[in-house]
């Protein structure tokens, strides 16, 4: 028993220095990290409701919870593979393998930020090798011969007890009590047959020592673009500035959503474990297919254009009704209509499909670039260059569609296309080819289940129907008449509005319920709708428990 618990050690340190390896050879070479591959496959493999699932319930914490899953797994499988080995060390050696093959077809099949297909699998490739040369180590230091189908069992290689043999006849006592006297003690009992404690205690720290010390310096070498080369980028005034907010945007209601959202605190959902970090200086966007001519931009060129500042809510189609993934911020870039028309549309194209550095591709109609909406290639948010986890250095800002069909972040391809020609990442996986935010409204004061006093009482939020604007909100107390909240101003009919109601609160229970008419005149439908295909419907209420 305890030799397979020995054993199971060993095959955890084994593939615990391939990883280690591994993640310091993707840091040096820029290849696809083992961890970080297997959890983007996961990602792209998983079921839909499974997506859905995560994002509903663990919101920023599904991808450090998908990397400790994967970890854990890995961990898992190693230790049976040592374990098993302690009986068919031939086993151990072939599962080994197969975990790290299993890293090189993750990145070899899977989306990547490397350009070198070689790159690409290489440390897939030192996580196989290193894997594989520690478990023979691991093997070797127990006794056991994956090449000669067991393992030898006669003795330990130094230091074990020899077998008994039988004294030559007439040899006299005292002879034998000498010859004793000379054999060095043995082993304890406990100790597993043919096991080298000096030899296996040497090989297990060296592949911990190995395991920890290329993960340890995979998470500290400084990287090509930092956070100080991101601040150091100046980028220009816009020709075209965002009108001063007006005064009234902001209701005097503690709780309520801020205006603009910090970009700390904006919300962030995409598929990617780890952020990318583009380099602007090697950065170039490709605008080509269905155009008269190709144009090759890079990031200085874009910082030469003609560049507008506006304000633009964002929206995630995977937003829950009543949802937090909805945030206002002011954007600048280069509009994309105007780098449209110099390329050259060509007729009968109808969908752009754009490409992020990683490989996952959005299709957007083509319209909703050219019909005079401020549909930008944005360069800053908020006053800075884009952060990192919001597509820097450069991103699609579309108002009035869902972000899966128009916010690719950290672009690198614009193919002018036709719908019919392409299916991007996120309709392969069941949702709508095309997706206009729906009309929505959100209660932020009172929380659910708050405690309030009776007597005056105040509930506030925010509604939003981008690029169509909100005209009125209203609010219904139990099953009451829907009475109207007071609309704070407008900035833009592509940002949302906040909104205040008061009404006098009686003891006991009371649900409020909310619903926002947009300035087409479509009322925020009640029917319950989850978000996917097109994105969440309802009507989003809070209990409040009065005192």
């Amino acid at each position: 028993m305890k030799r397979r618990a020995l054993a199971g050690l060993g095959g955890v340190l084994a593939a615990g220095a391939g990883l280690g390896l591994g993640e310091l050879t993707a840091a040096l070479a820029g290849g696809t990290s083992p961890v970080v591959g297997v959890g983007t496959q996961l990602i792209d493999l998983a079921p839909g409701p499974a997506k859905d699932w995560a994002v509903k319930n663990l919101g920023t914490a599904d991808k450090p919870i998908l990397i400790g899953t994967v970890l854990l797994a890995v961990m898992v499988f190693a230790f049976l593979a040592g374990a098993i080995g302690a009986s068919k060390p031939r086993i151990a050696v072939v599962m080994t393998v197969l975990l790290g093959l299993l890293a090189i077809l993750a990145a070899a099949t899977g989306r990547t930020l490397a350009t070198n297909g070689f790159v690409q699998v290489l440390p897939g490739i030192i996580t196989l090798l290193i894997a594989t040369i520690g478990i023979l180590l691991v093997l070797r230091a127990l006794h056991l011969n994956p090449f000669g189908g067991g393992g030898d069992r006669k003795a330990f290689a130094a230091g074990g007890s020899k077998p008994h043999q039988t004294l030559a006849t007439g040899s006299s006592t005292a002879e034998h009590a000498a010859e004793r006297s000379t054999e060095r003690p043995a082993e304890p009992a406990d100790a597993p047959a043919g096991f080298d404690r000096r030899r296996f205690l040497g090989t297990t720290m060296a592949l911990g020592v190995a395991g920890a010390g290329g993960l340890g310096a995979s998470l500290v070498l400084p990287e090509g673009v930092n956070e100080a080369t991101r601040r150091g980028i100046r980028i220009p005034a816009a020709a075209s500035r965002a009108r001063a907010v007006p005064a009234g945007v902001s209701v005097d209601v503690p709780g309520v959503s801020r205006f603009v959202t910090p970009n700390q605190s904006f919300y962030r959902v995409d598929t990617l474990l780890t952020v990318p970090k583009v380099d602007p200086r090697t950065w170039e966007l490709r605008i080509h297919g269905m155009v008269d001519r190709e144009l090759r931009l890079n990031f200085a060129d874009l910082l030469n254009r003609r560049l507008i500042e506006r304000d633009i809510t964002l929206t995630c189609v995977s937003n829950e009704v009543g949802g937090p993934y909805v945030g206002n911020a002011r954007w600048i870039g280069v509009p994309i209509a105007e780098l449209l028309r110099e390329a050259g549309v060509q007729g009968g194209a109808d969908a752009v499909k754009s490409t992020s550095v990683d490989g996952l591709t959005i299709g957007t109609p083509l319209q909703a670039l050219t019909d005079g909406r401020d549909a930008i290639f944005a360069l800053g948010m908020n006053g800075e260059p884009l952060p990192f986890e919001h597509g820097f250095p450069v991103r699609m800002v579309v108002p009035g569609l869902y972000g899966y069909v128009s916010a690719t972040k950290w672009i690198v391809d614009f193919e002018v296309t036709r719908f019919s020609e392409f299916s991007a990442y996120w309709t392969d996986r069941g949702w709508s080819v095309e997706a206009p935010i729906k009309t929505s409204s959100r209660i932020d004061v009172p929380k659910g289940f708050a405690r309030i006093k009776a007597g005056p009482a105040v509930a506030a939020g925010v509604a939003w129907a981008q690029h169509r604007g909100i005209a009125k909100v209203e609010v219904q107390v139990d099953n009451g008449d829907w009475q109207p909240a007071t609309l704070a101003a407008e900035d833009t009919i592509d940002t949302w509005r906040q909104w205040t109601f008061r009404w006098n609160a009686t003891p006991g229970n009371h649900k409020l319920t909310v619903r926002a008419t947009d300035a087409d005149g479509q009322v925020q439908t009640a029917d319950r709708a989850a978000p996917r295909p097109n994105g969440s419907s309802g009507l989003h209420n809070t209990v409040v428990m009065v005192e």
